[in-house]
Formats: C-alpha cells, sequence, structure tokens
C-alpha cells in the first residue's frame, strides 16, 4: 500500500481526552503569542469556511474536505452553524449526516479507514457515530474488520495505519456524555499493537513493522509518529510512558532550529507538521515550551503560522507554494485550535439546534448492525459486528447473542448461549459456564458491568461489552 493518503491529505472540549493544551496559557518563552494563534486560527476557520459546496457539503469521494469537521471542533465552532449563503437547510452536519446514511456510501469496496475517517469527523460534527441512522452505526462498522487471526489489529495488519485509526477513532469519539464507549480489554489490545510497531528511533510507519527487525530499524514517518502517539495517549496511555517519551525525543529529533517545523519523511510541509503537533496535543505535551522550544527560538506552531496565506486565511502546504491548501490548512486548523484528531462537537449557536443528534431507536424491519466484544477472562478477546433486524424500536441482549451465532463478522464471536431462550439470567457462553463469583457481566457505552441477562434491553447504537470474571 501506498501512503494512506484517504487519512492524510483530508486533515484530520477541546475535550479532556484530546485536548488538555490550552492556547490561552502559553508561556513567555514561546514566540507566537496566544493573540497570533487565535488571529492565526480565525483566519483558517473563515478559509475552511470557503470550501463548502453550494449543497451544504463538505465530504465527497477520495481526499475529502470532511476532515474540516475535526478543525471547525476544536477551534469552537459547531458544524451545524456553517451553512452556505446562509442556508440554515443545508448545514454542513445534515449534509454529512445524510450522507453517511445512505446505502452507497462509502464504495462498493470499502475499508476500515473509510468508517474510522467518518467516526472521527461525524464525532466532531454532532452526529453521534454509533447512532447515524436506523441502519448505519460506524462504531459496529468498524468493529467489522477486526483481525481473529491478528488480534489487535483492525483491517490487514500490513496496513498498520488503519490499527492506528481504530485506536483514535473508538478512543476518541465517545459517547455524547463523554465516557469511554469501548471496553478497557479492546483499548489494551490495541496499545499492544501499536506499542509492537513502534520503530527503533521512537516512531512509526503506516505500514507494519512488528516482527520485522529491518523495518523497525528503518526511519519512521513524522505524521504516523504523530497520529501512534495520539492513539496511545486517548487509549489511556499516559504521557509518562516511556514509549510515549520515545516518541518526544523523535519528533524533537526532526526539529529544524531556525523554523520550528517537523523535518518530514516527505520533506518539510504543513499537513506533517499538523499531524506532529496534533499528537503533542493529544498527550497533553505543549509544542510551544521544553523539547519544541529549538536552540534559536522557534517553535513547531511559529513554523504552521508562517505558512498562512492572508489576506484569505489559507495555509500552503509547502512553505515555496504559493495558494493555499485545503487539506493544509485543516491540519494547521486543528492543531492550532489544540486539537488532537477529533473533538468533541461546541454548542451551536444556530438557534434550536442540539450540540447532538442522533437516532433515537431502532426502525422495526430495518437491518442494523451492534458493536459486540465477549472477554472470557482468559485473555481471548472476540470483537465482532453484529447484524440483525429489530421487530420494534428496542431488543434484548438474549436477541443480538442469538443473531451473533449466525450473523456476526468476523464471525466465532458467539458460538453458543446458554439459556437459549427466556429473559433470564445468562449462566455459559461460548461453552464459558458461570462459576462462583466469576459470571457474566455486561455493559452497555461504558456503564458499570451489571449481571447479564437475556433479557437486557438493547438501544440503538449501543456498543455491548461481554465479560466473564468477579
Amino acid at each position: 500500500m501506498s501512503r494512506p493518503r484517504s487519512l492524510r491529505r483530508p486533515a484530520l472540549v477541546a475535550s479532556a481526552a484530546l485536548s488538555v493544551f490550552a492556547l490561552t496559557t502559553l508561556p513567555a518563552s514561546a514566540t507566537s503569542s496566544p493573540a497570533q494563534i487565535a488571529t492565526a486560527k480565525n483566519n483558517g476557520i473563515a478559509y475552511l469556511k470557503t470550501l463548502q459546496a453550494a449543497d451544504g457539503s463538505y465530504a465527497g469521494s477520495g481526499l475529502s474536505n470532511e476532515w474540516a469537521f475535526s478543525a471547525f471542533a476544536s477551534a469552537g465552532t459547531a458544524a451545524v452553524d456553517v451553512t452556505p449563503g446562509g442556508d440554515a437547510s443545508k448545514n454542513a452536519r445534515t449534509v454529512y449526516r445524510n450522507l453517511l446514511s445512505t446505502t452507497s456510501w462509502p464504495s462498493a469496496s470499502p475499508v476500515v479507514t473509510d468508517y474510522e475517517r467518518a467516526a472521527l469527523n461525524a464525532y466532531a460534527a454532532g452526529i453521534d457515530p454509533a447512532r447515524v441512522s436506523a441502519s448505519r452505526n460506524l462504531i459496529a462498522d468498524i468493529y467489522r474488520y477486526w483481525q481473529t487471526a491478528e488480534p489487535g489489529y483492525f483491517g490487514p495488519s500490513a496496513n498498520f495505519n488503519g490499527t492506528v485509526f481504530a485506536a483514535l477513532a473508538l478512543g476518541g469519539a465517545r459517547t455524547q456524555a463523554g465516557q469511554a464507549r469501548i471496553p478497557q480489554a479492546l483499548r489494551n489490545a490495541m496499545v499492544t499493537r501499536i506499542r509492537a510497531n513502534q520503530h527503533d528511533d521512537g516512531g512509526w510507519n503506516y505500514a507494519k513493522a512488528e516482527g520485522d527487525p529491518a523495518k523497525l530499524a528503518a526511519a519512521s514517518d513524522v505524521d504516523m509518529a504523530g497520529a501512534a502517539m495520539a492513539a496511545l495517549c486517548v487509549s489511556g496511555v499516559p504521557n509518562t510512558d516511556t514509549d510515549i517519551v520515545q516518541a518526544r525525543a523523535f519528533l524533537k529529533s526532526k526539529l529544524v532550529p531556525n523554523s520550528g517545523a517537523f523535518n518530514a519523511m516527505y520533506g518539510i510541509n504543513t499537513d506533517s507538521n499538523g499531524w506532529a503537533v496534533s499528537g503533542l496535543n493529544a498527550c497533553g505535551i505543549n509544542p510551544q515550551t521544553g523539547d519544541f522550544l529549538t536552540s534559536m527560538g522557534k517553535t513547531p506552531v511559529d513554523f504552521l503560522i508562517a505558512q498562512q496565506i492572508n489576506p484569505g486565511g489559507g495555509f500552503r502546504y509547502l512553505p515555496s507554494d504559493t495558494q493555499p491548501s485545503a487539506y493544509a490548512s485543516i491540519d494547521a486548523v486543528r492543531a492550532l485550535a489544540g486539537g488532537g484528531f477529533t473533538s468533541a462537537p461546541p454548542v451551536p449557536v444556530t438557534s434550536g439546534a442540539p450540540q447532538w443528534v442522533s437516532q433515537g431507536s431502532f426502525t422495526s424491519g430495518t437491518a442494523t448492525k451492534l458493536a459486540l466484544t465477549v472477554d472470557d477472562g482468559a485473555g481471548s478477546l472476540k470483537v465482532c459486528s453484529v447484524s440483525l433486524t429489530p421487530t420494534g424500536g428496542t431488543t434484548t441482549l438474549g436477541a443480538v447473542l442469538d443473531a451473533a451465532t449466525g450473523a456476526a463478522t468476523p464471525s466465532g464471536c458467539v458460538v453458543s448461549v446458554t439459556p437459549s431462550s427466556g429473559a433470564g439470567t445468562i449462566t455459559a457462553i461460548n461453552g464459558k459456564a458461570n462459576s462462583g463469583s466469576k459470571t457474566w457481566k455486561v455493559t452497555v457505552d461504558g456503564s458499570s458491568f451489571t449481571a447479564a441477562t437475556r433479557g437486557k434491553v438493547i438501544d440503538v447504537g449501543d456498543t455491548i461489552a461481554l465479560r466473564w470474571g468477579a
């Protein structure tokens, strides 16, 4: 696979999970002041608004401008407030939600990064990724690509970037209440794979390196170093962790003293710098101080601001360019606004517009999917997307598990459930039975684990996790 441009060149509260770097409290040593950063950010947002099509859309085929939603959210602009010529009926959020709801999206041959990109941007736009419509659940769509033979990877393991962005999407796109919706066991599995792919120099690349000494010894990519360290941090890894410290040192080693730029694998450019800064932001590492203030008094933030073309507010891709690039502008604005690779949506200013939109219930007779994990307590984690057609506005855990025995992707997530009918306590899954205090428990959307019963009510878009243990 060539460079993952489907993720890269579209660009990817400020919530505590993704943006703990506060632009309003920069130290005196920083060369770009908070006022300068705010001006660059605001001018950049004005430019991004000009990218909206007449029909209100930002998304399309190929390298899509939908990544603008992550930049808007990081900068405090709600997607529902972005309209062409003030036409609220064509606001960016509604148009994007309608696109994601269509059966023809994303394509006849989708890949996992299509759904990861959509989950990150839907979340930033104020669309619950698990409840886009009665039939569209982006979290379940991502679960379909779990690699049973290589647990922890999503999509072909050779394309390691699919796993990095799975961690970013599943860890970053939280519930509407800000709760991590996926179980820690799944987060840990992805973290293990990301750690195993860290190169000897402290960074990462888009391709798999695990188990290959030559690839682990190869030079890393600034872009993927930023994305991978962000993936670790949104999965619960602290920024004091050895692997984060090594990634930080890798990025420091790529700094150009007289500009503050990172010298990336593809040369000095705005996108690579934006991804690196977003990685630092996501880990709560200030890109204006310490390791990232060069000997000549420059920082990566200084470099990004220097790439802005005014009037107009867009950012050039290369320092030698004379015209702005949409993708470079998106990456730059998100980074300057203190964002990681997604952010919780801000409260809209449009009268009557809610912060979130989502499907409220199943539609009887409409096929849908649910995300399910089954943890047997012995290190065998199963992950799948369960297809079912509900007969009412809600369903039950028993119905979901019954459907999983024959309509789960990947298959084998659930092969047996005891009892096989009724609404009572589940006593065994996949042949593993309750034993004393060690029983099957269930959580939905990150809630507390409780005793698993067949009759437990399951709502549209619920992310379900089963675990055997005390």
